[in-house]
């Protein structure tokens, strides 16, 4: 009888091992024997799997991006108050540091997409469907009359997203310009500004509907 093939099982070792080898040494410094020594395969082990270095790096990076919408996904699905969705979605996509891994994960595959149409193509799928999200939220606030928008609900969520990468970029610095409060506040203040309605401050515990 025939031995069930570990192929599945192996590949996901070597996207595991490829995370962690991205996450401490970045994009810039990384090759196949990197990732090999963290995975303990030789590179040619290696590239039975993947053919090549960019193949299993597609695959660290596709997963992550699924990993990070998915949560934020889940961060707003069960919450019906549009209020309080808007303030969990702009909880759910910064940082909480520069030991933030999968965000940390995701800058470094990101810088990749400058040159890359097929990192580009992923990090646009990223970008896009968290604006998705955004609308989402947007949208139903204002069918409800919880928000009065100042501007489309598409061009909001696109502002919004842009900005969180802006402040979570400064976040996972090596010396980071600001924390996870203060660029939570300046993202709610903006997004107050964008729905007519005040969302108050996170680190302040004094937010409407939370007293």
């Amino acid at each position: 009888m025939a031995r069930p093939s570990r192929a599945h099982e192996r590949r996901a070792d070597l996207v595991a091992a490829a995370r962690r080898a991205v996450i401490g040494r970045g994009m810039l410094d990384l090759r196949l024997r990197d990732v090999a020594a963290e995975a303990e395969m030789s590179p040619g082990s290696v590239l039975y799997y993947f053919p090549t270095l960019t193949d299993l790096l597609r695959e660290v990076q596709r997963e992550a991006v699924e990993r990070f919408c998915a949560a934020r996904e889940d961060a707003v699905r069960d919450e019906p108050d549009p209020r309080r969705r808007l303030i969990a979605m702009i909880r759910s996509g910064l940082p909480s540091g520069p030991d933030d891994d999968l965000c940390v994960l995701l800058y470094e595959l990101g810088a990749v997409a400058r040159r890359d149409p097929s990192y580009a193509a992923e990090h646009i799928r990223l970008y896009e469907r968290q604006v998705g999200i955004y609308a989402g939220i947007l949208e139903a606030g204002a069918a409800t009359g919880a928000f009065t928008l100042t501007r489309d609900a598409g061009a909001i969520a696109r502002n919004l997203v842009a900005l969180e990468d802006g402040y979570g970029l400064h976040m996972t610095m090596a010396v980071p310009t600001l924390d996870a409060a203060r660029a939570a506040s300046l993202l709610l203040a903006c997004a107050s500004d964008a729905i007519g309605r005040d969302l108050g401050d996170p680190g302040s515990g004094d937010q409407e509907g939370d007293r």
